[in-house]
């Protein structure tokens, strides 16, 4: 059964750090772009971060540029997002996503979705 599992996400105040993790089962996730997607309460998803299968090229949309950065371990068929100077507009729940495409931040392209993990900015 092909599975993405988020975990890492949890209560932060403004200014610091969390890494998520995105660990596959079922499948190897060399050959998949990975996409990061949050969503906020009374907001459409909106992506974040993708990362290429092919020479990992990275892409990040323009409110976590700088501040986040995609990374991935095929060894441990893992992706991460690190995420420093969080603020409290990064609260909402974080997905991530996979897909046998060019990476993307359109969650639509995706075919494999996690279950999302909860990160709260909160003073």
């Amino acid at each position: 059964q092909l599975q993405l599992v988020e975990s890492g996400g949890g209560l932060v105040q403004p200014g610091g750090s969390l890494r998520l993790s995105c660990a596959a089962s079922g499948f190897t996730l060399d050959y998949y772009a990975i996409g990061w997607f949050r969503q906020a309460p009374g907001k459409e998803r909106e992506g974040v971060s993708c990362i290429s299968s092919s020479d990992g090229s990275t892409y990040y949309a323009d409110s976590v540029k700088g501040r986040f950065t995609i990374s991935r371990d095929n060894a441990k068929n893992t992706v991460y997002l690190q995420m420093n100077s969080l603020k409290p507009e990064d609260t909402a729940v974080y997905y991530c996503a996979a897909g046998q495409i060019i990476a993307t931040l359109h969650e639509y392209e995706y075919d494999y979705w996690g279950q999302g993990t909860q990160v709260t900015v909160s003073s």
